[in-house]
């Protein structure tokens, strides 16, 4: 490798090695088949908690291999950069300096014209109408400095599936040259709300994590709060207050509509979420004036105690492994993040800085607990190890608020409020070095995020 390639210092590090892909992946729920064609070098950005520089990629106009596909193929492309581009990790170069067009992606690239552009990858691609009437995406990626295909993949699927392979080619690219599993084919379940400040309708919704492709899950007649993903991808736990403003915690699959009850709670019910292997439910309960953290076995419907204190004990959520728990209490006189053994031994407190820690999410990862912080009036989004060591604050604003992961740990979710009569909240992301800081598109207001696992 030449020297001027590494010039990046210690910010990007890139390296090649062999990588064959030996199967076949069938994506049953979507009608999505993958075939892989062989690989070679490897590309790969090294990402550390440091600011990583952007990878130059061009992104080449996927050829048209069937009449009347033209913009089908530049949708495509247009989802594809929009993804990388929000990733903070690459940065597709403007298709205005290509030197050269891309008509017959089975041949190589000139490697020297994309060179001239200071381009490291590209991706060339080709979308084609079978005679079943299915569409046919192939894509390449190209490692410009080794002069050597990277990966080539094809999908097969309806027409009308085609930001969904687009989200799946962003990854299949995101994973290639990061070594990491991308997020991209992924949907956010959160909250919609719509109509006056002081008469808000509250709607649970369902889209892409680009803000593509929403959808109502309830109609707005009950109030809707904390929805969270299974690990299945299929079902949602939330709370609902209907006749009464009595608190329920319902199951809903999305895929048939189908709801049920977990079960109706005497006083209030707060922060619903699954185990990692979705077999229980972990929810704080106010009885008595108290209010504890309790699990429910989803097929027994029994419930377990965790803690028993005189404090609001509450946001609770599981570590990967199911083995820990991290919660919220104010057993110290003040809102701080706590952690113990999924059968509510080991209570140590890990939050020890000024202000009020609350809404501890774990990491998919399982290395960090993400919060909320609110200090002299700032509302902070941060992260910190399991044991309270190398909290990091990642942005602030007014009112910032329900972090949720990306399930590869690398991104959050949350959701900010807009100050005024007429503001509201809003969906906003941001990566692990704080800089990559992006709204997500909703078209009224959105609160209460919660990110799906990957869909294949």
């Amino acid at each position: 490798m030449e020297a001027g390639n590494i010039s990046r210092v210690r910010r990007v590090c890139i390296w090649r090695h062999i990588f064959m892909v030996p199967f076949v992946i069938t994506f049953a729920l979507a009608g999505l088949v993958f075939q892989p064609q062989p690989a070679h070098a490897v590309l790969e950005i090294n990402i550390t908690e440091g600011v990583v520089e952007p990878l130059p990629i061009a992104l080449s106009q996927f050829v048209d291999g069937s009449s009347g596909l033209g913009d089908t193929a530049r949708n495509i492309n247009d989802v594809i950069s929009a993804n990388l581009i929000r990733s903070g990790l690459f940065a597709p170069i403007d298709p205005a300096a290509f030197i050269e067009r891309i008509e017959n992606i089975d041949l190589a690239p000139q490697f020297d014209d994309w060179r001239k552009i200071n381009a490291q990858a590209l991706v060339t691609g080709r979308v084609t109408l079978q005679n079943d009437g299915r569409l046919r995406t192939e894509f390449r990626l190209w490692d410009i400095i080794a002069n050597e295909q990277m990966t080539g993949q094809q999908f097969v699927t309806n027409t009308d599936n085609w930001r969904r392979v687009a989200h799946v080619i962003s990854d299949a690219i995101y994973e290639r040259l990061t070594g990491e599993k991308g997020y991209f084919d992924t949907q956010i379940v959160f909250v919609e709300e719509s109509g006056p400040k002081d008469a808000r309708v509250k709607r649970l919704a369902l889209m892409d994590q680009d803000g593509a492709n929403m959808r109502y899950l309830t109609n707005g007649s009950d109030l809707v709060l904390t929805p969270r993903f299974s690990p299945s991808n299929q079902e949602i736990t939330y709370m609902s207050y209907g006749d009464g403003f009595q608190p329920r915690v319902y199951l809903l699959n999305i895929l048939t509509g189908e709801r049920g009850i977990v079960g109706d709670f005497p006083g209030m019910t707060f922060s619903p979420r699954f185990s990692p292997d979705g077999q229980r439910i972990i929810m704080s309960l106010q009885t008595g004036g108290n209010t504890n953290i309790y699990t429910m076995d989803l097929r027994s419907r029994r419930t377990t105690r965790l803690t028993n204190t005189a404090a609001i004990d509450t946001g609770p959520s599981f570590s990967p492994d199911g083995e820990r728990v991290t919660f919220e209490s104010d057993r110290g006189g003040v809102q701080q993040i706590y952690v113990m053994s999924a059968d509510g031994t080991n209570q140590q407190r890990i939050s020890f800085g000024q202000g009020r820690y609350g809404t501890p999410v774990w990491s998919p990862r399982g290395d960090l607990i993400a919060f909320t912080k609110v200090v002299q009036g700032r509302f902070l989004i941060g992260v910190m190890r399991p044991d309270g060591s190398g909290e990091r604050i990642l942005t602030e604003g007014f009112h910032n608020e329900g972090p949720t992961w990306s399930p590869n740990g690398r991104v959050l979710m949350f959701f900010r409020e807009i100050p005024g009569a007429d503001g509201g909240p809003q969906i906003w992301s941001v990566d692990l070095t704080g800089r990559n800081e992006r709204r997500v598109g909703t078209p009224t207001f959105a609160s209460d995020p919660s990110w799906s696992p990957l869909t294949n």
